[in-house]
């Protein structure tokens, strides 16, 4: 059945797209969906807490449903798709600030198409949920939109387990993944390498604005690579790790390099940067979304000017070649235990449920 919700949701985009495969999973409608508003569960909560919704798995109309429990509820943004009318990210988009329509992921170019319709549906129950997001850049995103702007959103961030991401001994995680233990090396980690939203054509050209002054770097890849073309003319060697599903592979090989870089357009939260400081990896950056909470600038990491590879490369090579590396470490590891941990963010959300309480 949760197989057919979801088949169904992708079917009805599909044909509204104009048989587009290419945004297909960009955006969501929440059209289907199971009804939880009388299961046991629900009954006896005090608060109910959603996070992500999606594919089949709660409609809106489940959500008006939960509403009339008449318990409070709150919703935990990880994505843009709560405020805009269909899309998750809306990139340089707009509309949602008002009222959606003509929606470029629909290929639109009618006003009441189902972005405008799915807009004003989540209008109608988004008055009295508690919204809270990951990241400032995600909750000012929200602010602009028609309908978050009058809220009041707390920003709260998602969690690291502090037990999987610490730091470990160098030399022995290099040997491990039989890495060059005398290289500097440089890593990127993304689900999937070559998806055009991790930027990874911002790295390959930080690389080889670097080629003329720095010939001891490896570039290691944590993900799929799906379009090897993209690898081609870059200035260093590549090792290619592949996709790891294993946190603590994941954590010894953020042990194992110098810097990870993430030249995302934009993050939502900075999963990844956050992992990293952890293991005591100091990230570089760009200075435009949700790093923006996590990286301070030349204290745990670099931010560098959004979209510019020239100081992308800067910023790698500060941490490569001039930073202190102890200290960098140290405050990255201390940022993440300081903001980052279970204890911390749990906290915050007891004080949010005890408010609502009241």
């Amino acid at each position: 059945i949760n197989q057919l919700r979801f088949v169904w949701e992708r079917l009805v985009i599909y044909i509204q797209n104009g048989l587009d495969r290419s945004n297909l999973f960009k955006v969501s409608i929440a059209n289907t969906g199971i009804d939880l508003s009388r299961r046991s569960i629900i009954q006896k909560s005090d608060i109910i807490h959603l996070h992500w919704i999606n594919q089949g798995f709660l409609s809106l109309e489940s959500i008006k449903k939960l509403q009339k429990t008449g318990k409070p509820i709150v919703w935990t943004m990880n994505d843009m798709w709560p405020f805009t009318g269909i899309c998750h990210h809306a990139w340089e988009c707009e509309r949602y600030s008002h009222e959606c329509g003509k929606c470029p992921l629909l290929n639109s170019l009618k006003r009441f198409d189902l972005s405008f319709l799915t807009l004003r549906k989540k209008s109608a129950i988004n008055s009295n949920i508690r919204m809270v997001s990951v990241s400032s850049w995600l909750r000012g995103k929200a602010l602009m939109s028609s309908i978050a702007q009058s809220k009041d959103i707390k920003v709260i961030p998602n969690v690291i387990d502090l037990e999987v991401f610490h730091p470990s001994d160098k030399l022995a995680a290099r040997r491990k993944y039989s890495l060059p233990i005398e290289k500097k090396i440089i890593l990127m980690g993304a689900v999937r390498i070559d998806d055009p939203v991790k930027g990874f054509f911002f790295l390959k050209e930080a690389l080889n604005n670097l080629h003329m002054e720095c010939g001891d770097i490896l570039l290691v890849l944590l993900g799929e690579v799906k379009d090897s073309k993209i690898l081609g003319d870059v200035s260093f060697p590549i090792i290619q790790l592949g996709f790891r599903s294993d946190l603590f592979e994941v954590a010894q090989l953020y042990s194992a390099v110098d810097v990870n870089v993430v030249p995302s357009f934009y993050e939502t939260f900075g999963q990844t940067i956050i992992e990293a400081m952890a293991c005591g990896c100091p990230s570089v950056s760009f200075n435009n979304s949700g790093q923006v909470d996590v990286i301070d600038h030349k204290k745990n990491g670099y931010l560098a000017a959004y979209k510019d590879a020239a100081d992308l490369a800067t910023g790698i090579d500060w941490v490569l070649n001039k930073a202190d590396r102890k200290k960098l470490s140290f405050n990255a590891r201390k940022k993440v235990e300081e903001n980052y941990s279970e204890a911390v963010v749990a906290k915050q959300y007891i004080e949010l449920y005890r408010s609502l309480l009241k």
